[in-house]
């Protein structure tokens, strides 16, 4: 039976086990996978402490497999897919878990992979880098802008870094100071995080910024909003909707498209994006994995190579 990474019930790391699974079946409007590479994400834990994603109401299945995106290679279709063969590289978000031999992804949101296209890079495009391009997009801010973006050193923070850089935006990076070298390193102004954010924003931003994407919420998100003149500039992947919408800003809205995915996989391509995979676990270790995400020190992106 096939191997899967899984969480039997809702709380801590006591929770996960490498367990056997069924090999899923792909359902009408799904691709089967044989997966090659998974990302690891910070809601793959939150998931597992009873996390729900917003509008998320279904009860969860136990055991769960972890894991929200892979890459690999179709290893059947189900009914009314169109434009997938078995055999075909691909990377897309999963129907439930990726941590895996095998995964479930929806054909819309699947993608081909292009050959110049690492699986391991391919593998942290659907959440992370997909996430950081929706909120770009969101934002609409004009070439010069300035955008200030939090938690900078992560996943999802150093795609959007990247990404407005890569749009013409002038970036400030709030992160740690340990990871000042890394988010420099992606074109950002390096901003240390910690008690009065504001100021030290406004030390390199005189006039405040443009727009803000925060990726961290709580005192960050409401110190940060202060830094903008035009409250609907503040997007954020890292509060509930009512926190941020009391600031006069939204959450990121997520496209969820294969058209997305095949976007942000030509800014890797084109030399204009890097994942920064920075570590890479075999499935039998992916609570390491996972521990390192959790812990909150990962810089960049962490995966999991299910098959070499």
């Amino acid at each position: 039976m096939p191997k899967a990474y899984v969480f039997t019930r809702y709380g801590g790391p006591e929770t996960e086990a490498l367990a056997e699974v069924d090999r899923p079946s792909p359902g009408p409007g799904e691709v089967l996978v044989a997966v090659r590479v998974a990302g690891v994400n910070p809601v793959d834990w939150k998931l597992r402490t009873g996390y729900r994603r917003p509008g998320e109401t279904d009860t969860r299945t136990f055991p769960a497999v972890f894991g929200s995106e892979v890459s690999g290679t179709v290893a059947e279709t189900g009914a009314d897919v169109d434009g997938f063969a078995v055999g075909d590289e691909v990377f897309g978000n999963t129907v439930a878990g990726g941590y895996a031999e095998y995964a479930l992804l929806p054909a819309t949101v699947t993608a081909h992979k292009p050959a110049e296209l690492s699986f391991e890079d391919a593998a942290t495009l659907p959440v992370a880098a997909a996430t950081a391009f929706d909120g770009a997009r969101q934002l609409d801010l004009p070439a010069g802008a300035t955008v200030l973006v939090t938690g900078a050193g992560g996943g999802v923070g150093s795609a959007a870094v990247q990404i407005a850089r890569a749009l013409g935006l002038r970036a400030v990076g709030v992160a740690s100071e340990s990871k000042k070298d890394f988010v420099e390193s992606l074109g950002a102004v390096h901003v240390p995080s910690g008690p009065d954010l504001a100021v030290r924003v406004r030390a390199v931003a005189p006039d405040g910024v443009d727009g803000v994407y925060d990726l961290v919420g709580g005192e960050v998100l409401a110190e940060a909003a202060t830094l903008l003149t035009d409250p609907t500039k503040l997007i954020t992947a890292g509060a509930p909707a009512p926190e941020v919408e009391k600031l006069g800003g939204a959450r990121v809205e997520r496209a969820r498209t294969a058209a997305v995915l095949d976007e942000v996989a030509r800014l890797v391509v084109g030399g204009r994006l890097d994942p920064h995979v920075t570590q890479t676990f075999p499935l039998d270790r992916a609570g390491e994995a996972l521990r390192t995400v959790e812990d909150g020190h990962a810089r960049g992106k962490i995966v999991i190579e299910v098959t070499a």
